[in-house]
This record gives C-alpha cells, sequence and structure tokens, in this order.
C-alpha cells in the first residue's frame, strides 16, 4: 500500500505532515517532541516522563484532567508515552472534532506554563514514584527495560540511565526545573505534527496556522552528549537478578546498526528470523520442539542515535532450569553466527515484517505515530512509504554477514531473571560463559 504524505513547516518550525484517508470517519492527532531521557543531566533525570505526566495536568484554557474529559466526551482516545529520544501525544476523534484535538494540543505547547503550580507538580511526581514502585519495582521481570540500555550503553552514555529516573532526582525536582525543561524541549521547533485520516487538507492547514502558528519558535536545545559507542561491546558481559518470579527468564542484548540504515533491516530480519512466528527458529526448536520455554520475542529498539539494540527475550518453561534454557539459546545463535540464513528464511521474515506494517498502517493512529517517527528522525515522513522496498532489498549474504559480524560472542550482554532465594544478589560477571546464579 501507498499512503499519502504532504508535508510542511510553519513560520516557528513546526513540522506538520498530512495524511488524508477517508476510508473511515475518524482523525488521529499525533505530536512528536523530539526529547526523551536521553536529553535530561545528571541528577535530573526522570524529567521527559514526568511531563508525559504534567502534561494532562491543564494549561491556561484548560482544567487539569480536563484534556482526558473534553476528549473523551467527543467520542475519542487520548494517551502519551515516553521513550529515550522523544515523548508523544496523541488522540483519535470523530473526524468534526479535529478542531478541538488541535486546540487542545496548541493550547498546551503554547500555554502550559501559566497554569503550572508547585501542587500539580508534587501531585504528578507522586503519581510517577508509584508508577515506578508498581509497574518496575514490584512487577515481576519488571525493571527489564531499564536495565538493558544499562548493559547496552556505557554509564556515561544518554542511553544508560532510567526511562522513569530514580526517586532521589524526581525528589530533587524543583518547580524552576521543570519550568525550564518545558521552555528549553516543548518547543514547536523542535516537535512533530501529524494528522491522518478523515479531513479535507486545506481546512487542516488553516486550523493548524490558526493554533499553532502564533507559539513562538524556542531559543535552542543544547545538544546531546556524545552518543557514539563501538558497533560491539568487545566483551560478553551476565548480570543476574533474583526477583520475585514463577519462571526464569533470559534476555541476549546486542549491539546493533542504528535504526533507518540498511544494516538496521538486516539486523531487523535476523531477528524476525529468530524469534517472529511459529516458524521462527527458536520458537520452532525451544518452545514446540524441544518445550523448554514457554514464550520467546526477538525484537530492536529501534534506535536512531549512536547504536540501536537487538533483544532475544526468553521465559522458560515450569521445571527448566536457567542453564539448560541459556545453552539451547546460545546453541540457535551460534548456529545463525557460524552458518548464516537462508534465502528462504530472509523471504519469509521479510513477508511477517510487511505484512504487520501493512496492518498496522490500516489504522489512522498507527500510521500517524509512523509518519511522526520518520519526520522526527529524518526530517522525511514519506520514508513510511520506502519501508517495503528496504526489506524486499535484504538478502541472506546481508543477514549472514550481520550474524557473523553482530550475534558472537563478545557483542552478548546477558540479563537473567531468576526465583528469589534467600537474600537479593545481583551480580555482574564479565567472562565468557560465567554463571553467577
Amino acid at each position: 500500500m501507498r499512503i499519502a504524505v504532504q508535508s510542511f513547516v510553519l513560520s516557528n518550525g513546526l513540522f506538520v505532515t498530512l495524511s488524508e484517508d477517508h476510508s473511515a470517519p475518524i482523525v488521529a492527532v499525533n505530536l512528536w517532541y523530539h526529547v526523551g531521557s536521553a536529553n535530561e543531566r545528571e541528577g535530573r533525570t526522570g524529567f521527559a516522563h514526568l511531563f508525559e505526566h504534567m502534561l494532562f495536568q491543564g494549561s491556561a484554557n484548560v482544567g487539569a484532567n480536563e484534556h482526558f474529559e473534553i476528549v473523551q466526551r467527543a467520542g475519542g482516545t487520548l494517551n502519551g508515552s515516553t521513550w529515550l529520544d522523544r515523548t508523544n501525544y496523541f488522540e483519535t476523534v470523530p473526524s468534526h472534532q479535529l478542531a478541538t484535538a488541535l486546540w487542545l494540543e496548541a493550547d498546551r505547547m503554547g500555554q502550559l506554563l501559566p497554569a503550572m503550580t508547585q501542587g500539580k507538580l508534587d501531585t504528578q511526581r507522586d503519581v510517577v514514584m508509584n508508577e515506578r514502585r508498581w509497574s518496575v519495582d514490584n512487577q515481576p521481570y519488571g525493571t527489564w527495560w531499564e536495565r538493558v540500555p544499562a548493559i547496552g550503553f556505557p554509564p556515561e552514555h544518554p542511553f544508560h540511565h532510567s526511562l522513569i529516573g530514580s526517586m532521589e532526582d524526581l525528589a530533587a525536582a524543583s518547580l524552576h526545573d521543570v519550568e525550564k525543561f518545558f521552555a528549553t524541549y516543548y518547543t514547536p521547533d523542535n516537535a512533530v505534527l501529524t494528522i491522518t485520516g478523515d479531513f479535507d487538507p486545506a481546512n487542516a492547514t488553516e486550523l493548524v496556522e490558526k493554533y499553532f502558528g502564533r507559539i513562538p519558535r524556542g531559543a535552542g536545545k543544547p545538544p546531546l552528549r556524545d552518543m557514539s559507542v563501538a558497533p560491539t561491546f568487545g566483551e560478553p558481559t551476565r548480570l543476574v537478578i533474583q526477583d520475585e518470579v514463577m519462571l526464569p527468564r533470559i534476555y541476549l542484548v546486542f549491539r546493533s546498526p542504528v535504526f533507518g540504515t540498511e544494516e538496521y533491516y538486516d539486523a531487523s530480519v535476523a531477528g524476525a528470523i529468530l524469534g517472529m512466528g511459529t516458524g521462527s527458529r527458536l520458537v520452532r526448536t525451544l518452545v514446540r520442539e524441544q518445550q523448554i520455554a514457554s514464550e520467546v520475542n526477538v525484537f530492536t529498539f529501534d534506535l536512531a542515535k549512536g547504536a540501536d539494540l537487538l533483544v532475544v527475550d526468553v521465559t522458560a518453561q515450569t521445571g527448566v532450569s536457567v542453564a539448560v534454557l541459556e545453552d539451547a539459546i546460545v546453541q540457535e545463535i551460534d548456529t545463525m553466527q557460524e552458518q548464516g540464513v537462508t534465502e528462504s528464511e530472509v523471504e519469509r521474515a521479510a513477508a511477517l515484517i510487511e505484512t504487520q506494517f501493512t496492518i498496522a498502517m490500516q489504522s489512522a493512529g498507527d500510521r500517524a505515530d509512523k509518519l511522526s517517527m520518520f519526520a522526527t528522525y529524518f526530517r522525511d515522513p514519506g520514508l513510511v512509504n520506502a519501508q517495503s522496498e528496504c526489506y524486499c532489498g535484504v538478502t541472506a549474504a546481508g543477514v549472514s554477514r550481520f550474524a557473523r559480524d553482530r550475534l558472537g560472542a563478545g557483542n552478548r550482554s546477558t540479563l537473567v531473571y531468576v526465583p528469589r532465594e534467600g537474600e537479593p544478589a545481583d551480580e555482574l560477571v564479565r567472562a565468557a560463559g560465567a554463571r553467577s546464579e
């Protein structure tokens, strides 16, 4: 399928993408700010995620939590999310409510600070702290998504520290700190706005200019610290976490080519060959044949700066030891690394990826998010239409080369969760094959 895309930039720097589609009477509004945990400074971590909450606490013309109420009363849905290098906010509403969604987003972009108070900050800081307790610290395997970047990048790297931030940093955040962060990063020239679905482009353009055009551009944001890292870890590491879990789970993390490069697509297909669908190598061998794993997931973080991460995530079956499971995973990865892949495997994997992508693009919300992603990272939302060609261009030779260069023992960091026995004992081991459980 080919997605209609047109873009323009307002005088204040806001990058706008329109994608018209009248197949359903709905419209999606998606706003990406190019700021994430990577932009936080030492001692002030967690601000990007805190702002995901703060932006729903009202602006000059919208009361606290009224953003949710207005959209839901209009028959729409909304949410936000934070990642290492971006924060996004999105609504899907009936077509005739486009103006409402745009006005809401513009009001908080341009008029959040007048409504920001110490009380709101204190409340949302407590909410974020509780979220950390419930969704990370007290959730089985809940710390994986902050431990994986921590082992994937060195301590000084912007992607290393926790996305949700530390309790100490959140507690130390002042209203002045928060206001400065907003003024620096929540500006039109650091944002991408995407509208998809059932709308008239001329009318949408007028509405965008009306609501966003008067917001002044920012004074500039500080550059990120050096994002460059070596293409591989250089040596294997292994971190064992005793946790309140019933079954062992193993994450194998590989440093991988950044999102959008030709080599990224080789890595993506390699991951699909390993773990996408019942015919993938790990699912076929570990789940269906040996029956030692209950679940397999393989995915990339899709990071467009420095390096990406390819992650193999496998949960054991009841009664299966970490040693047995890990040996089986490593054997499959060693086989791919040493022997490569076949053209038929590449064709199957690329077809599965393309099918998933095509299905996702039927959704106005998912389509808007992808367009915002390509606009934010590459200033070219039209790249969404090049994805099929990129995957069709992947060859067995390219995937085999990626496996040979990036899946070896020198580029493996292993994160292991095991059921707790006695006192907690986290141990990082930098020795090939060493076990610490």
